[in-house]
């Protein structure tokens, strides 16, 4: 098991997928396993099928737009 701040570290700026084992008090992962990583976000939400009945948490790696600034996500198309 990992600490938030070490996956931090070893997935910079990338979407990350945890399965929550441990909270504190306040509802905070305290441990956790790795499911999955991923520079793309669909990845992430393609993983979430698979976790049906666990705590899941997932997350932003990188650095947060400053206030002022957007964020475009745009859904890429795959045919056949």
């Amino acid at each position: 098991m990992v600490t938030i701040n070490e996956i931090k570290k070893k997935f910079k700026d990338e979407w990350v997928l945890l399965e929550v084992l441990q909270e504190d008090e306040l509802n905070q992962p305290t441990r956790v396993k790795l499911i999955t990583h991923s520079k793309n976000r669909d990845d992430i939400y393609d993983a979430l099928i698979d976790t049906k009945g666990k705590h899941t948490y997932q997350f932003w790696t990188g650095e947060i737009p400053k206030k002022g600034y957007a964020v475009a996500f745009v859904k890429r198309c795959t045919n056949g």
